[in-house]
This record gives structure tokens, sequence and C-alpha cells, in this order.
């Protein structure tokens, strides 16, 4: 098969197990995870890809794939089922010298450049699967071209208290950037690194075979690539990102990206037409809200029932709330009922799960803040009547 030259192709980094979203990740990827109420985390990164003009795209999976398999297909939810190029799932396989898994992040791309090189590219873009975010990949891009960079970093300014858990990248007046720091205790910058890359691809390859052959313990691009790069004072630049983002690594942190969908003061839109998200959703009926119902300020998706009390929360597709159920301040995957009498506040909910008892509590019940935060459950799991669900608890199949 001919390939057709590409100036950029994608490189979406979705294999991660996301640990620390615990049971909403037991059996599935963390960028399968859903978010707002009809996507999946990687809708993001695919929907932007599309956005920018970018229709190649290699989706690396590895932990819990089935999911994530599933859902990419053929890529046609996001115009990426193209004959030359389109959306690309690419697994890890064992080579000559035994190796199965993708040992990290460069190690994954580097176990992939026969895939990048079908397309001869000029650029590539190295993308995280596990962030809600929107962004135009080609003005990166041409920020990159103008700067003749051999590698251009996207960077989010975060507050001086925040910086020290991040990377964080060093700039001159030009955005040229000097040094970086892993977790500084005293950094020197508050540029965070958004874990999203534009390499000149040749450039790329060089420094991927370098480190795949250096006997290096580690084949991460913030531990090795981006470091080597920069003490060989290659030309790297910092691109800042002004928009929304949202890092969704932790349980608290998918809660608030979710309620970020109902506060008017945040700058994430997921009604601009010129900017669209795309998913692959099933065809569900429209909701129904019936009279006994009461609902405000809430995201309410297609396909479920609602006949009792929501108040700032987001209710997934095919999600019953039945009279006399209480949800406030919660993210009720799909597929899940909440039946009379149960309340859940301050919670997520997982999918197909039935829930009777009480899930979550306010937080000015608790004097000590450190007692509280979010409770969980995770899929297809059931709640009786008897059961309470205390704040930070996460309960599963398991518990």
């Amino acid at each position: 098969m001919a390939y057709v030259k590409k100036e950029c192709i994608a490189m979406l980094l979705a294999g991660g197990q996301g640990s620390r979203l615990y049971a909403l990740t037991k059996d599935m990827a963390k960028p399968a995870v859903p978010y707002g109420g009809k996507y999946r985390i990687i809708d993001f990164a695919l929907s932007n890809c599309t956005n920018s003009g970018i229709d190649t795209v290699g989706v690396l999976t590895q932990y819990q794939p089935l999911v994530l398999n599933d859902y990419i297909g053929n890529g046609q939810p996001w115009d990426l089922d193209k004959i030359h190029g389109g959306a690309h799932v690419l697994s890890p396989y064992q080579t000559a010298s035994g190796q199965a898994w993708f040992e990290d992040t460069a190690n994954a791309i580097y176990r992939n450049i026969r895939f990048i090189e079908r397309y001869d590219p000029e650029y590539v873009a190295i993308l995280g699967g596990d962030h809600i975010y929107k962004m135009d990949y080609s003005v990166m891009l041409e920020f990159h071209k103008k700067n003749n960079a051999d590698c251009t970093i996207a960077v989010y300014d975060v507050s001086l208290d925040e910086a020290s858990r991040f990377g964080i990248m060093t700039c001159d007046k030009d955005m040229r950037v000097t040094e970086f720091a892993e977790k500084p205790a005293k950094p020197n910058s508050t540029l965070e690194s958004m874990g999203i890359y534009i390499f000149t691809w040749q450039k790329l390859r060089k420094y991927l075979i370098e480190n795949e052959n250096s006997g290096s313990k580690t084949k991460d691009f913030g531990k090795d690539i981006i470091p080597s790069m920069l003490k060989a004072n290659e030309r790297m630049f910092a691109y800042s990102f002004e928009g929304y983002w949202k890092d969704v690594g932790t349980l608290d942190s998918l809660w608030e990206a979710n309620m970020d969908l109902m506060n008017p003061a945040v700058p994430i839109d997921l009604y601009d037409a010129n900017w669209k998200i795309y998913s692959r959703t099933k065809n569900y009926p429209p909701q129904y809200i019936s009279e006994s119902a009461v609902v405000e300020n809430s995201l309410i998706a297609e396909g479920s029932n609602i006949s009792g009390n929501v108040d700032f929360s987001v209710i997934y597709s095919g999600v019953t709330i039945e009279e006399g159920a209480t949800v406030a301040y919660s993210v009720v995957m799909p597929n899940t009922v909440i039946k009379a009498g149960a309340k859940v506040e301050f919670a997520i909910i997982g999918e197909d799960n039935v829930i009777e008892g009480h899930v979550g509590d306010d937080p000015q019940n608790y004097p000590v803040r450190d007692e509280w935060g979010i409770a969980t459950t995770g899929h297809g799991v059931t709640v009786t009547k008897e059961q309470f669900i205390k704040p930070k608890e996460v309960f599963s199949k398991e518990s």
C-alpha cells in the first residue's frame, strides 16, 4: 500500500492506567473514562486533531484497552476514517528482543517509528489522552515553524504555590526554553509543561534512538528526551496556552472538571459550533423529566429518565432517577439507576450501578476539611438501602 506524505501526524498516548481514579479505571484505561454527560476523556484530544486539520493519529494503547479500542473503532465519529491516514490503534507487540509492553512514553513512540515513517512527516505532535481542553494544534505548529524549533512544548501558567507539583519550564524573553525542572522545590517559573509536544521528526527520531540505546533505566519524554535535547542546546520553545485545561488524574479533579461545566465563569464551551467535541455515543431517545422532578443547574444527557431531585449535577445517558431520590453536586455515569429514597451528594457514581442507599455527604458536615472528600462507586455495583458510602470512600465490587 502506498502511503501519502503528511506534514504533521499525531501520536496519542492513551495507555495509562490512571491508578488514582481507582475503581473507575479497574476495567478501562483512563482516557476511556466518561466525562461531561456524553463524552469520554479521549474525545478531546481526538476532536482537537480533527479541528486542527491533523487527519492521521496513532493511538497508543496498553492498559485495559478493550473499552478504548471498541470506542475508537475506525475513527468515524471524529472524521478520522481516512483511506490515507485516519485513526490507528497501536497496541504493544512482542519484538525479536522479547519486548512486549511499552516501557514508558518515549519507548512507546520509539516502538512505533515504522508507523510514523509510513507518512514521512516533517513534524510529529505527541499528545496525552487524559486531559480536558480545546487546543488548535495548527497554531502551535505555526509557532514551531516560525521559531525554526526542534521541539515546542505547550505550557500552562499556574500559581507559584502549585508550580512545585509539575514539570516547570524556564524561558527567555523569546520563549526559548533555558531550563526544565521536574517538580522543583523552589521553582524559577510558573510555566507548567502540559505534556503536549511538537517535534521536528528527524530530530525526535535521533533522540528516541539514542535514548533507547543508552542503557537508561527510563525512557520518558520528561525524564530523558527533553533534558537530553536541552543539554545539547537544541532549539526548544514554550508555547503558552491560555484556554481551559484540566488534568483529570484524580477523583477530585474529575469531579471538579464535571462541575466546571455548569459554572458560567469557567471558559469551557461544549456548545461551540466552530470547535465541536465529537464522540461515539449511542442513539438514545430524548431525556424525560417528569412532573415530579425538580432539576436545577444540571446537565441531563439524552436517554435519561428523571423523576427525582437533581441539583448541580452531570447526568449521563440512560440514567434513571426515581421519584423520591436526590442527586446533588454529583456525577452519575451511564445506565445507572438511583432508586426512590436514595441520596447521592458530592459523589462520582460509576456506570451500570444501582443505588438504593446513601453515597457521599455535604462538606459542611465536616469541620475538619481533611475528613471530607468525593465519594466514589466503581462500575457495575449495587449500594443497598442499609449502606452509606462515606466521603473519600471508594466502593467497588471487591469492597
